[in-house]
C-alpha cells in the first residue's frame, strides 16, 4: 500500500490481510483495532465490502482508480495512491475538520484490497479519462 496513513493503520491493515488470507476471516480483535483507528467509518465501509460494492477501474496502461457505489447509490471515484474520495464527507470530515482519516468508501477500497474483494473492470484509455472528467464536472 502506497499511501500516507499514520504507521499504525498500515499495520491493520496489513494483519487484516494476513489473517484474512489464513483463515479467510477477520478476528474480533482486528475488528476492534479497525473500530479504535477508523471510528465511525469502520461498520460502513466493512458493509461496503460485504456487498462487494469497490470496483477497480484499469486502463490499458496500468493507470489505476476505483470505483465504490455508496449507500446513497451514487458512485464515488477513490484513488488509494493518495487515499482520496469524491465523496462530501471525505472533504468535509477528513480534510476541512479532520475529524477522521478516511471516508467509509475509501476504508472500504484498502479493506476489499486486503480481502481480495474488489470487482475488477477493465476500460480503455478514453474511458478512465471520461470517468476522471466527470467527477470534475460533478465538483464543479
Amino acid at each position: 500500500m502506497d499511501s500516507t496513513l499514520p504507521a499504525v493503520a498500515e499495520e491493520l491493515l496489513k494483519e487484516i490481510k494476513k489473517a484474512f488470507q489464513e483463515t479467510s476471516h477477520v478476528p474480533d480483535d482486528l475488528l476492534l483495532g479497525l473500530k479504535f483507528i477508523f471510528g465511525p467509518s469502520a461498520v460502513p465501509a466493512l458493509d461496503l465490502v460485504d456487498q462487494r460494492s469497490v470496483t477497480r477501474v484499469v486502463s490499458p496502461s496500468g493507470r489505476t482508480a476505483y470505483q465504490v457505489l455508496g449507500t446513497s447509490g451514487k458512485l464515488y471515484t477513490c484513488y488509494s495512491s493518495c487515499h482520496f474520495c469524491t465523496c462530501p464527507a471525505f472533504g468535509f470530515t477528513v480534510l476541512q475538520k479532520s475529524e477522521s482519516l478516511l471516508c467509509k468508501h475509501i476504508l472500504a477500497v484498502y479493506l476489499s484490497q486486503a480481502m481480495g474483494a474488489c470487482q475488477e473492470l477493465t476500460v480503455s484509455e478514453e474511458q478512465l479519462t471520461s470517468i476522471l472528467l466527470a467527477e470534475e464536472e460533478d465538483e464543479g
